[in-house]
């Protein structure tokens, strides 16, 4: 959907400083419901990746997929488009080293609504008698064990990626990272890992590459939690 495109060019303006009437026009006139907030472009192409492997289309379903350019951005987005501002149902996927910038960032706005059914304190003791409750903010924060590219390498295994990379064209590329001698001592799923950050764009490229190659009963667990949610 080209509009859902011109709106998160909007709130990307706005969240850097610029004005925000354009972003609150469109918010208005389309059916925006949520946005999910992301670090990269990368995770951003693996999400709509996904998504359109099953059959969805976000951007239709009035859900507006955002790349923060970094977690720490998170608070300034999540206070545009929260309670506070546009009023959006947010949700975020994040490394698990970015967890607190997620959970403080959506904790300050009361952004996170809760996730999982509600019980009543006696269903609640019940189920869980010593169990401590999760803070509401970290409910609809998705979080990848060390990064997206890692779980869904681990996924989809190391043969199964090094068999997309020489599909892509890049086997060569491959071939001269591993022969450098800080790839040394790295297992062959950290290498893999590396080498898709080596180039500009590359992340993004494999991004969704790696997650249109997913079988459906492989999907990593923070993404299907994420769209699942959606």
């Amino acid at each position: 959907m080209a509009d859902m495109g011109a709106f998160r060019e909007a709130v990307i303006a706005w969240a850097a400083g610029g004005p925000g009437d354009r972003a609150r026009e469109m918010a208005a006139r389309l059916p925006v419901r949520a946005a999910v907030l992301l670090e990269g472009p990368s995770d951003v192409a693996a999400v709509g990746a996904l998504a359109a492997s099953r059959g969805r289309n976000l951007a239709a379903e009035g859900v507006c997929v955002l790349s923060m350019g970094g977690a720490m951005s998170v608070g300034r987005f999540a206070r545009l488009l929260g309670p506070c501002g546009l009023g959006l149902r947010l949700t975020g996927l994040c490394d698990e080293a970015e967890r607190g910038y997620y959970a403080r960032g959506l904790e300050r706005t009361n952004a996170a609504q809760p996730s999982t059914p509600q019980l009543n304190a006696a269903q609640l003791n019940a189920a869980q008698p010593h169990a401590a409750q999760p803070d509401p903010a970290q409910r609809r924060i998705f979080v990848c064990a060390v990064d997206l590219e890692d779980e869904l390498i681990r996924a989809l295994g190391v043969t199964r990626v090094e068999e997309l990379i020489r599909a892509e064209g890049d086997l060569r590329a491959l071939q001269t990272f591993l022969r450098q001698p800080a790839q040394r001592g790295r297992t062959s799923q950290q290498q893999l890992r590396r080498f898709l950050g080596t180039k500009k764009g590359r992340k993004i490229h494999y991004g969704r590459v790696l997650a249109e190659a997913l079988d459906p009963d492989r999907i990593p667990a923070p993404l299907d939690g994420l769209l699942t949610s959606l």
